[in-house]
């Protein structure tokens, strides 16, 4: 049987070396890794471009099966209308999951015998159509108490704008017209038609498809105004079999934004990890994120990353551009007023964009509701960052010397337990994997010896 998803949501330049104290490069450092959307096999990713009652929403498909199967039933507040629908491009989301990913940087301890040198230095990154009449299917509609709002084509997609008084009959009406939706919609999308809510069904028009030459199917881009800020994910449960993974990315004149019907909480940021997660990263963070899911008991909504458009620090990607940050949906941009640093890199005036990446796994039970958001003045900079921090291997035969390499031990220590704590994983096994890393950087036994004595 195909897989079948229905998707409902509503939906370097180099950085400064001047980092002495670690509370001063809290975000200094060089990016090697991230943990995008790609790690979870079933993660829908939405765009929420918002400022005032305005909204530009993006949704991308994820959609595994065969083209003509596909259907989306997003339930909006308002009419929609032909020009207010538009077919994006998917490099615009690629483009925000990786700007925004929680990411893995490196540093290098400098000698502990050269005095003045820093504490630190930063490692660079390596390198169907119904035959039939049209008054026939209306009358038809009106029987099952379903009305056609409006009915028009973009790009690959056919769409209708429906408004509904029940939902049996909107169900019957998406199957007498081809639209494969999966048993059990009718009671999920009642509570939609209780709040007066509209349905933009969309599906594929199989000679559009075929004509444009795209492989994949195309992220829908809708603009509507409502006061509601909100992203209804509870018809998205009707199929699932396991936990559903949505990144939601937020884009806001203002700050943060937060779910307020759910708690909001910083994923676990800013901890040293043992040297071997480098080439296990994307296994390292999808055991912490699982783990702090847990912790939570299954119902909060993650902040992955917070963090003005205009900069990144460190970088795990460039920064829009004013015409990405567009197709992105952001319409408040003032063109005029973005110039570039360099070539390489573009500051941007920092009041202009703000995004909140929050991420979201759900399940029926732990997210009854659907997902309700608001904007907030907070401008605080958070991004999932983790470190790692590789030992000086050099001679080091002054007393500051010999101290550093005593404490190596300790710290070895605490990043073990650290990891530990955060991903679950056996305590044991990450120390047998660290001693493949570290064990030519303990002293001889004498040597500790001999030091104790003051020798």
């Amino acid at each position: 049987m195909k897989r079948f998803k229905l998707l409902v949501p509503l939906l370097l330049v180099i950085v400064s070396l001047l980092c002495f104290a670690p509370a001063a490069w809290a975000f200094c450092g060089f990016y090697v890794a991230k943990a995008d959307a790609k790690l979870y096999n079933k993660a829908s990713q939405v765009v929420l471009a918002r400022d005032g009652d305005r909204t530009v929403l993006t949704m991308a498909n994820d959609y595994q099966g065969e083209v003509k199967d596909f259907a989306m039933v997003v339930p909006v507040p308002t009419v929609i209308k032909k020009e207010q629908v538009r077919v994006a491009e998917p490099k615009i989301i690629e483009r925000l999951d990786a700007f925004s990913a929680p990411r893995l940087v490196e540093y290098f301890d400098s000698n502990p015998c050269a005095v003045g040198d820093m504490a630190l230095e930063a490692l660079p990154a390596p390198s169907a159509a119904v035959n039939e009449s049209g008054a026939a299917r209306a009358r038809g509609d009106r029987n099952l108490g379903v009305t056609v709002e409006a009915r028009f084509n973009v790009g690959e997609y056919d769409i209708v704008v429906l408004s509904a008084k029940e939902s049996g009959g909107l169900e019957t009406w998406l199957n007498r017209n081809g639209y494969k939706i999966p048993r059990g919609a009718k009671q999920l999308l009642k509570p939609y038609i209780r709040s007066s809510m509209k349905f933009f069904v969309a599906k594929v028009n199989l000679d559009r498809f075929e004509q444009s030459g795209y492989q994949f199917l195309r992220p829908l881009q809708i603009a509507y105004k409502s006061s509601k800020f909100m992203l209804p994910i509870r018809l998205g449960m009707i199929n699932a079999t396991t936990e559903q993974d949505l990144i939601v990315y937020v884009l806001s004149p203002k700050g943060q934004a937060e779910i307020t019907n759910y708690r909001t909480v910083k994923i676990p940021s800013d901890v040293n990890i043992p040297l071997f997660v480098k080439s296990e990263f994307g296994d390292f963070y999808k055991s912490t994120f699982q783990t702090s899911y847990t912790k939570e008991n299954k119902k909060v909504a993650f902040l992955e990353y917070a963090w003005d458009m205009g900069s990144c620090d460190p970088c795990s990607g460039d920064p829009l551009t004013p015409d990405e940050l567009k197709q992105a949906g952001v319409f408040w941009l003032d063109r005029d007023a973005y110039s570039p640093v360099s070539p390489s890199f573009r500051r941007f005036p920092a009041s202009n964009v703000f995004i909140s990446r929050l991420h979201v796994r759900y399940t029926r039970d732990k997210f009854p509701e659907d997902l309700m958001f608001q904007e907030t003045s907070n401008r605080e900079s958070f991004q999932g960052r983790y470190v790692l921090q590789h030992p000086f291997t050099g001679e080091a035969t002054c007393p500051a010397g010999r101290e550093y390499k005593r404490s190596l031990s300790r710290r070895f220590e605490q990043e073990a337990q650290t990891l530990a704590r955060l991903t679950n994983w056996n305590i044991k096994d990450i120390r047998q994997k660290m001693k493949l890393t570290v064990s030519n950087l303990t002293l001889p036994w004498w040597q500790n010896f001999f030091s104790w004595l003051g020798l």
